[in-house]
């Protein structure tokens, strides 16, 4: 693989690279959970691009410094897609691509869910739902009081938004004005089984947060360009958090994974995984 590098700097035009990193990570990650035989997919699938855009063209880290002081902060709150945050880690350069490999076997690092102890830029374990935006709400408060210039960003499934402990950190982060701090809603609108207005509907998603005290944009989630304007924006002088709800296919990039829900944690027998390789180009 010649994607990983130290990504401290950008490109003046990360949009090339984003959108190569993101197809590299689609295959890469429809190869672990077939070989697994485990893994989500579907929600792999429609992250990728807002995952990819932040790695390759917006946060400020160090692989080689993981715990560099000064590097942004990324919490994948939406814990089980775990094939799209190893491959972007990967891919960034904080490990060997031969531990993808490995993915969800006996005794690999590269579990499930994330776990902070065993991956180099994992910044906290996710996976029960409703935890990361808490968390990143934590980040970001740090940040404020100490001065830091570092950014706070997290990504949740819209499903995941059911949870009441997002609102109540959504409530937080509006009160306190939490400019350094980012949520991306990866809106693909199916989640375990079923729809999620079906479920427990989420809409009016964007007023809910606007009456909550955050600026929205809302964006065509597999749209890198769109994607990159809205999550660089300075956040200096904008005195709200932001929320970007990305609208996204479940499955994104295969036909018939697309907009599927049994692709949440469906797995591929070797047709699939043949016809998934020769669309994914």
């Amino acid at each position: 693989m010649a994607h990983s590098s130290n990504v401290i700097a950008h490109p003046n035009d990360p949009v090339p690279v984003i959108r190569d990193r993101a197809l590299w990570m689609r295959r890469r990650a429809f190869k672990m959970v077939y070989d697994a035989q485990l893994g989500h997919p579907g929600g792999d699938f429609s992250a990728i691009d807002a995952i990819a855009t932040l790695y390759f063209g917006v946060l400020h880290y160090d692989p080689k410094q993981p715990e560099l002081p000064g590097r942004d902060r990324f919490i994948m709150s939406k814990g089980h897609a775990t094939g799209a945050l190893y491959t972007a880690l990967c891919a960034a350069g904080y490990f060997e691509e031969s531990w993808l490999d490995t993915y969800m076997q006996p005794q690999s690092k590269l579990n499930g869910h994330p776990n902070r102890n065993y991956v180099p830029g994992v910044e906290t374990n996710t996976g029960p739902l409703g935890h990361g935006v808490p968390v990143a709400l934590g980040i970001a408060i740090a940040g404020q009081i100490t001065g830091a210039n570092h950014r706070t960003y997290v990504l949740t499934g819209d499903g995941e938004l059911q949870e009441g402990s997002n609102w109540e950190a959504a409530m937080t982060a509006g009160h306190r004005k939490l400019e350094n701090m980012t949520l991306i809603v990866d809106r693909n609108r199916l989640q375990q089984g079923a729809g999620t207005e079906e479920t427990n509907s989420l809409d009016p998603l964007d007023g809910k947060f606007r009456a909550f005290g955050w600026h929205v944009e809302i964006v065509d989630g597999h749209d890198h360009e769109a994607l990159f304007t809205a999550l660089s924006a300075p956040c200096k002088g904008r005195g709200k958090p932001l929320c970007v709800i990305a609208n996204t296919v479940k499955g994104k990039g295969v036909s018939f994974m697309e907009n599927q829900a049994s692709w949440h944690h469906g797995v591929p027998n070797a047709e699939q995984f043949d016809t998934a390789m020769k669309e994914l180009v």
